[in-house]
């Protein structure tokens, strides 16, 4: 038994953060009331949407796509809006995006209130909204750990994730005596107006500014490459995007055919729909309330597998609950085992990313999350077609308990211990007078040329191995490590970078975890300088054709 899996708190292990301490922080405090806000529109909004396709078209398959058209768009554009967010100012990206959302909400409304809705329309719609979504999700989780101090974080995600479910237990329930009491186009008009206080807010919010920027912004497309190549070889990220994987894909069959169990239970209609998902809410609540404490005692590898547990048992229970009041008791054990999976899941991924490419590597992240929810909603609504709706669920639960020991090697919270700030430890480039160094220019290849003693050989070519990681994390297209043949001591370490300026951004993406490696490699040089850096760059077409 290790300090990270049981044990009280001590040296090794310092007394969990409470959960409420970011509250301590103004601008967390400003942000997270006003998500909570909008999240319980959005909630209403979804529980309206799920309902208004039950009376247009309640065959189960095309209810299901509802979820999938809300959350495929995230697993399509999550990369391109995380490239975006990570080369803009977050703060007028959010604006404008909010904006655009706010009229796509409204127009439902509208065209609900007009009785113009088919399913198609709603489909397009939905759509839609889920595309502003997907442009937004990557930048609004990428500004939480700029809100808090690191030592705040994980209290700052409990809470993130708390306020959803509370905006979950408040929404569907007001949803549910909205759509009884006025009719269907009421949760859209609140959830357009709620739109307006995140507005409200990211206007009254005043980020500290941003360090002056010495280089050009990144190409957008290139921007997108660099990001899937970091998190190609950033080792804690995969292990929690394998572990996401085997989770969500099953879990999404709750969500999907939540909207039939209410609707196929005695007595079910849209007010019971909405209890069931304020349900969810409320034991959703009661696990983030206690989640520090647990994580202090637990590692996220076991608090995930016992969510995962909980969430299968409510799956099942879900499935052949035969009464309202199973059907809530599975609810809110299914709330209390998705806020333990998704906070450790999203903990993980935080401390796996250092800032420059956290939108990015965050974006990925919704996209295998999103990804699964929509290609699970969709198989697991065919499932029910197919079957029953307690055979999907039944299924869906023991895939997601089988997936444990499948996926238990990926293990999480690797980064948790990891310095992933700027070293700023490499020493600028010498460039002559008469080389012209512009940032566009490149390719550009960079050697660094080592004397090693060939008893170390095998231990220097495995240091070299993982650091190889470190170069494609931060910007490299290919890399290699090749050995003179005319000196067996002499080693020659090559990458290719697209541009001079990708170069430069390289320097400032070192950081101290990744020095750790350098030093490891450089502590089997033994010339009696240090090893020699070279830089190449690419003739210019024009001096090509010059020539």
């Amino acid at each position: 038994m290790t300090a990270s899996t049981l044990g009280p708190a001590g040296p090794d292990r310092p007394e969990p953060v409470p959960v409420w301490a970011p509250f301590g922080y103004r601008s967390y405090a400003l942000l997270w009331t006003a998500t909570l806000i909008s999240n319980i529109g959005t909630w209403m909004h979804d529980v309206g949407a799920g309902w208004l396709m039950t009376t247009l078209d309640p065959t189960p398959a095309i209810v299901a796509l509802v979820q999938a058209a809300t959350t495929l768009p995230i697993f399509l554009f999550a990369l391109l809006a995380g490239a975006l967010a990570d080369r803009v100012d977050k703060r007028r990206y959010l604006i404008v995006i909010n904006i655009g959302l706010t009229v796509v909400v409204s127009a439902l409304a509208i065209l609900t209130q007009l009785g113009w809705v088919t399913p198609g329309r709603l489909l397009v719609i939905t759509l839609l909204i889920g595309t502003g979504a997907a442009f937004m999700a990557p930048a609004w989780q990428a500004i939480v750990p700029a809100l808090v101090p690191r030592a705040v974080l994980p209290s700052a995600i409990a809470v993130n994730s708390m306020g959803v479910n509370v905006s979950r237990a408040i929404g569907p329930a007001l949803a549910g005596f909205l759509i009884t009491a006025i009719g269907l186009a009421a949760p859209f008009v609140l959830n357009a107006l709620s739109h307006l206080v995140i507005l409200a807010a990211l206007w009254a919010w005043k980020p500290p500014p941003a360090p002056e920027r010495t280089l050009p912004p990144e190409p957008l497309f290139g921007a997108m490459l660099t990001g899937l190549r970091h998190a190609s070889r950033n080792g804690p990220l995969k292990a929690t995007l394998l572990r996401a994987f085997g989770f969500f894909v099953f879990a999404s069959a709750y969500w999907a055919l939540l909207p039939l169990v209410a609707r196929g239970l005695p007595g079910g209609g849209a007010e019971l729909y909405g209890m069931l998902l304020a349900a969810i809410g409320a034991g959703a609540v009661c696990g983030a309330l206690v989640l520090p404490r647990l994580k202090a005692r637990i590692d996220s590898d076991r608090l995930v597998a016992g969510g995962t547990i909980i969430a299968a048992a409510a799956m099942g229970l879900l499935g052949w609950a035969s009464s309202p009041a199973v059907a809530i008791l599975a609810a809110g054990l299914g709330g209390l085992g998705w806020i333990g999976v998704l906070t450790s899941l999203n903990l993980s991924a935080q401390t796996a990313l250092p800032n420059w490419v956290r939108a990015r590597g965050l974006a990925i992240m919704l996209m295998v999350f999103f990804g699964c929810m929509a290609a699970g909603a969709t198989l697991w609504g065919q499932v029910a077609t197919w079957l029953s709706i307690p055979a999907a669920l039944s299924m869906a639960a023991v895939g997601a308990v089988v997936a444990i020991p499948l996926t238990w090697r990926a293990k999480l919270g690797q980064g948790e211990g990891l310095d992933l700030s700027p070293a700023m430890s490499w020493d600028p480039p010498v460039v002559a007078a008469d080389v012209d160094p512009a940032p566009d220019r490149g390719p550009v290849l960079v050697t660094v040329t080592y004397e090693i003693d060939p008893a170390d050989e095998l231990a220097f070519l495995a240091a070299m191995a993982a650091m190889s990681g470190e170069r494609y994390r931060t910007g490299a297209q290919s890399w290699g490590i090749h050995q003179d043949a005319a000196d067996a001591r002499r080693w020659v370490e090559w990458f290719f970078l697209p541009s001079w300026a990708e170069h430069m951004r390289q320097h400032e993406r070192v950081t101290h975890a990744d020095r750790m490696s350098h030093d490891r490699v450089r502590s089997f040089h033994r010339g009696s300088a240090p090893p020699v850096v070279g830089h190449f760059l690419a003739p210019r077409s024009s001096m090509l054709s010059d020539a």
